[in-house]
């Protein structure tokens, strides 16, 4: 585990708050990434992309940070396949479609709106995510 891991894990915690009450208090939007994602590729006015295209580069930005001044936080090991990660990222592309949102549309903006829609999808995906993790170990050998 990463020094300061349970630190770091809150300090996230609080930044993805923060921007989640931001851009509602702000723009007056959600901060449901695969429905800011989606709604990219989609036609709209040129508008309706800016904050959108601005939204993506932060996520870009922040990665490239973490990359830059916290390297250590994201080294791991692992025996997946490309492959592996094309289909897991298919997945979740089907999986956000079919339960209209992801996790932090639903898990951070919608059960702290109290949404019973948004409480029942983040419970779905953590089933889901749990059964996948083990179906993965049985796949790829043991614990």
């Amino acid at each position: 585990m990463v020094k300061g891991g349970l630190m770091l894990a809150l300090i996230g915690g609080m930044m993805i708050g923060l921007a989640a009450a931001m851009l509602l208090l702000t723009n007056g939007r959600i901060m449901g990434v695969s429905g800011i994602v989606g709604n990219l590729i989609s036609p709209s006015s040129l508008k309706e992309k800016k904050w959108r295209i601005i939204f993506l580069l932060g996520l870009f930005t922040g990665a490239f940070l973490v990359r830059e001044f916290l390297p250590s936080s994201l080294s791991f090991s692992t025996s997946l396949k490309y492959w592996d990660y094309a289909l897991a990222g298919l997945l979740v592309g089907v999986g956000t479609t079919m339960g209209s949102g992801c996790t932090s549309g639903h898990g951070v903006c919608g059960i702290s709106r109290f949404s019973p829609r948004s409480i029942i999808a983040t419970c779905t995906f953590i089933a889901f995510g749990v059964l996948g993790f083990f179906l993965s170990k049985i796949i790829h050998g043991g614990f």
